[in-house]
């Protein structure tokens, strides 16, 4: 799927890249150098590589719609944690929500995860704490439920 993705990419969005580069450059030249569009230009001009490196790799996303799905009900909370109780409150808040998140990332269910986590953490070194993360500890907690 990324090698076909790419090939599209080199196909159909190089060429309309080019032209709009063409264009920002061009406009550039024709508009006031304090003005908002020729701020945006420069931005866009000075980030084209970065803009431009979905080209060069089909694994890499156009957009970053996942990362802001991600966040999103950390920034429709953001009032909500402002009353964790304490500093350390809202700590423990993010550390949850981090694990929950890590958890749904790696397609496990955060509280069968969660859950797992609990009955194993009292007794598990602390030196192999990366046992206990999702990619980790569910396939081994999956194959613990067939064997059983």
């Amino acid at each position: 799927m990324p090698a076909v993705r790419q090939s599209v990419r080199l196909t159909r969005a190089i060429p309309l890249l080019i032209s709009l580069k063409v264009w920002l450059e061009r406009t550039l030249l024709q508009v006031s150098v304090k003005s908002g569009i020729a701020k945006a230009i420069k931005y866009s001009l000075t980030h084209w590589q970065a803009l431009t490196r979905y080209c060069e790799d089909g694994r890499i996303e156009v957009d970053n719609n996942t990362a802001e799905r991600s966040i999103r009900p950390l920034v429709l909370g953001r009032r909500n944690y402002l009353f964790a109780g304490s500093d350390g409150g809202g700590e423990s808040a993010a550390i949850i929500y981090s694990l929950i998140g890590t958890a749904r990332l790696n397609d496990v269910e955060p509280f069968a995860y969660l859950r797992a986590v609990f009955e194993r953490i009292a007794d598990h070194p602390i030196n192999r704490v990366d046992e206990l993360l999702p990619w980790r500890l569910m396939p081994v907690e999956q194959a613990t439920q067939l064997a059983a």
